[in-house]
């Protein structure tokens, strides 16, 4: 009886030894599957992070360019003006002509 409860006890122990082996092998496939998605969200943040910055570089480009086109149309009106302004003495000259040729005849 000896021999059979000796028997019995190391087929239990080899039997919890095959079960936690077992355990220990889940819990390394888990913790490798926690690393990996770890290491993914990670790589998201970083993802995340590098388009907040491009967002942010291009908002601005995007505030210097409206700033530009807003120099522009003051340079745009002021050409309009000195425009005008040359067309009227161009007019002005063109009867100061007509009045000298007329004065000399």
């Amino acid at each position: 009886m000896a021999a059979g409860a000796a028997d019995a006890q190391a087929r239990f122990g080899q039997s919890v030894k095959g079960l936690l082996t077992e355990k220990v092998t889940s819990c390394g496939t888990d913790v490798i599957a926690l690393t990996k998605q770890v290491l993914k969200g990670s790589r998201s943040a970083e993802l995340l992070g590098q388009a907040a910055k491009n967002m942010v570089t291009q908002e601005d480009a995007i505030l210097h360019s409206e700033d530009s086109l807003r120099k522009m149309a003051i340079i745009t009106t002021h050409l309009q003006y000195q425009q005008e302004a040359i067309q009227k003495n161009v007019e002005q000259s063109s009867n100061l002509q007509d009045q000298l040729s007329h004065l000399l005849k």
